[in-house]
């Protein structure tokens, strides 16, 4: 197995524009993106911090959305921790021989068009992970 890093720590936003203002305009970070993701049901916006990883904003598209819910739940914050990976289907492979409660059986798109896969915070001590191999 093979874990690169940190790819980038997902925040849940109510609007995406105003998080945008706070971390570009006032924090002073570099806005790297925005991208609709419709089959996810989110708006999200990247933000280089330095170094490789990320802030990923994310907002949902509709009241049905995974983020709608967690906002619904939890208020805006932090949502996951997304590692990078090389060979993504094997991470899977061995985090299910190793016990742990994988999401995503196999990977699907994301943003930027890379390959992701949840793991189940059940699992990882109440932590939503995401796995993410450059395309």
């Amino acid at each position: 197995m093979s874990i690169g890093g940190l790819d980038h720590i997902g925040v849940a936003v109510k609007d995406l524009d105003g998080a945008i203002s706070l971390y570009r305009d006032v924090l002073g970070l570099k806005l790297e993106g925005i991208h609709v993701l419709a089959e996810r049901g989110v708006r999200v916006a990247f933000f280089s911090v330095g170094g490789e990883a990320h802030i990923e904003l994310l907002e949902p598209l509709s009241n049905e959305s995974t983020i709608a819910k967690f906002l619904t739940s939890h208020g805006e914050g932090i949502h996951h921790l997304a590692l990078k990976v090389e060979n993504i289907e094997a991470v899977l492979e061995e985090f299910k021989q190793k016990g742990l409660t994988l999401i995503d059986e196999k990977p699907k798109a994301g943003a930027e068009g890379k390959k992701i896969a949840f793991v189940h915070p059940k699992s990882t001590k109440g932590v939503l992970l995401e796995l993410c191999e450059e395309p």
